[in-house]
């Protein structure tokens, strides 16, 4: 259908009142990053001393090696075991048996809760603020713990979300709760929260910053001495960000090209349905 149905197409007057929005609205936008530029310039944040730092190949090397990396390194084992907590507590609360969907379900509820800061923070007095790499992995337990509960609650999310006609047609096919679960329903569940998953990793990088309140290593950290030694916080901030911005960029185009790659092409598989043999359920392989 060419012609929306739940609202009627805009006239002549509605496309140019909204035209004349966007164009105030651009407007605007310029006119506030004018003003920040002016601001910056006006404080003398862009002055050569300021910013040569970031051309000396020492100092690159920090912020890259030591600072990135590190970065890197603590999102990168957070996510992959906050995927891990989130399957087991996410299947854990669509459970039939109370004793493993009450304490899954209060598992995630009290990490979806407590700020991710204040996680850091116990778990890096926990393990012991002296202790070598304490502060490292106080940032990955925190970032699991935290993400993987979200991620919990996207998975049974998910896994609601795919049409019960799917879990009926492989019941009736004599197959049993784990397989209908883990080859009916989640390769539907895993397209339908991809996204959400994407986003939730691109949360886990950027919360890599908190390590600096417990000394964790990190972009954060490093930036913190540069700025401390040259007395230029906002430069290097511009840089911290432009870093975080260029990351998660390539993250999600790398997530997007894997989505299409890998969930955007399955293949169906034809279920048939009781009482009813015309009518398929169409079941990604």
């Amino acid at each position: 259908m060419s012609t929306g149905v739940l609202f009627d197409a805009p006239g002549p007057r509605t496309v140019r009142r909204h035209r004349l929005y966007s164009v105030i609205s651009a407007a605007a936008v310029v006119l506030a990053l004018g003003w920040v530029v002016w601001r910056l310039y006006d404080a003398d944040q862009f002055t050569h001393d300021k910013w040569v730092v970031f051309t000396d190949p020492d100092y690159l090397r920090v912020l890259l090696v030591d600072g990135l990396v590190e970065t890197l390194k603590m999102a990168f084992f957070a996510i992959i075991l906050a995927v891990v907590f989130g399957f087991v507590f996410g299947i854990g609360k669509l459970s039939d048996h109370a004793w493993i969907r009450w304490p899954s379900w209060l598992v995630v509820e009290f990490f979806r809760a407590v700020p991710v800061l204040l996680l850091m923070v116990f778990v890096w007095y926990a393990l012991g603020i002296k202790e070598d790499n304490s502060s490292f992995l106080a940032v990955v337990i925190a970032l699991t713990l935290y993400n993987g509960a979200v991620l919990a609650e996207v998975l049974r999310a998910g896994l609601l979300a795919v049409p019960k006609g799917q879990a009926e047609a492989a019941y009736a096919l004599g197959m049993r709760k784990t397989q209908v679960v883990w080859i009916v329903l989640m390769p539907q569940a895993v397209k339908i929260m991809l996204p959400a998953i994407i986003s939730q990793c691109v949360v886990a990088l950027k919360d890599t910053a908190l390590g600096t309140w417990i000394l964790a290593p990190g972009l954060t950290k490093v930036s913190s001495q540069i700025y401390l030694e040259f007395n230029n916080r906002v430069p290097t901030m511009i840089v911290v960000a432009g870093i975080y911005i260029v990351v998660n960029l390539l993250l999600t185009l790398l997530a997007t090209w894997i989505q299409k790659r890998f969930v955007g092409e399955k293949k169906v598989l034809e279920v048939p349905m009781v009482g009813d043999a015309q009518t398929r359920a169409k079941v990604p392989r």
